[in-house]
């Protein structure tokens, strides 16, 4: 049930609230470290979280009074829901470190942002979320950013259309432009089964060991170290 919720694209702060579970057990059984034997149950607060968490926002913090009002308005569980749902938004406030400090530089911004949300550690997913919580529109390239990498995974050409529309008016309209600049070639690459990895990769091998040797040696012994003697 957690690896459904999570294809469907729950995320893990809502699966550990809906679930009860712990975050730490939630990410195993994501990444398939451990079996998902677990049931969900409904909980009978869940169609008042909305007004909870306005509620909460607004300032109040005490779970009798949450509970009181809900009670008038209808609500029918016990007071001990309301009770544990405030002490867990309270230790997930607690873990959430203080505001400021050094931002990080753009490059580990990216970095972040591109990577899985179940590999990265504690301290980045805080980090990531108080970026897309600040620049809602990080939010957004970074969605488009995993359908497209999807996309080019599955070698899903039937796709493309959609993709280079959603992206038209985001901070990825140049990215785009790129593509539809040369839409032959865009196509070939993800419908051929063929690449060019292999030349890629010997493209790198001969980069390196020429920055290796630099300086060191000339090209006659850089070409006996590249070139196979038949």
């Amino acid at each position: 049930m957690v690896r459904q919720m999570a294809g469907d694209g729950v995320s893990l702060k809502q699966i550990v609230r809906l679930t009860g579970l712990s975050r730490k057990l939630v990410r195993q059984i994501v990444r398939g470290e451990r079996e998902d034997v677990f049931r969900v149950r409904q909980s009978s607060l869940e169609p008042w979280l909305p007004r909870l968490e306005r509620e909460w926002s607004a300032g109040c913090r005490n779970g009798a009074e949450l509970w009181r009002r809900r009670r008038t308005a209808g609500f029918g569980g016990s007071l001990r829901v309301v009770s544990e749902w405030t002490t867990r938004r309270r230790r997930a406030e607690a873990a959430l470190p203080a505001t400021g400090g050094k931002c990080p530089p753009a490059r580990r911004v990216a970095r972040m942002m591109t990577t899985a949300r179940h590999h990265l550690s504690k301290a980045d997913a805080i980090a990531v979320f108080r970026i897309e919580t600040a620049v809602p529109t990080l939010a957004t390239v970074r969605d488009l950013t995993e359908r497209f990498a999807e996309m080019v995974r599955h070698g899903r050409l039937e796709q493309l259309p959609d993709r280079l529309k959603e992206t038209k008016t985001s901070v990825l309209a140049s990215f785009a432009k790129g593509l539809r600049a040369d839409p032959k070639a865009v196509a070939a690459a993800l419908s051929e089964s063929r690449s060019n990895g292999q030349t890629e990769g010997q493209i790198n091998r001969l980069k390196t060991l020429k920055r290796q040797m630099y300086g060191r040696a000339n090209l006659d012994l850089l070409r006996a170290r590249l070139v196979v003697v038949a």
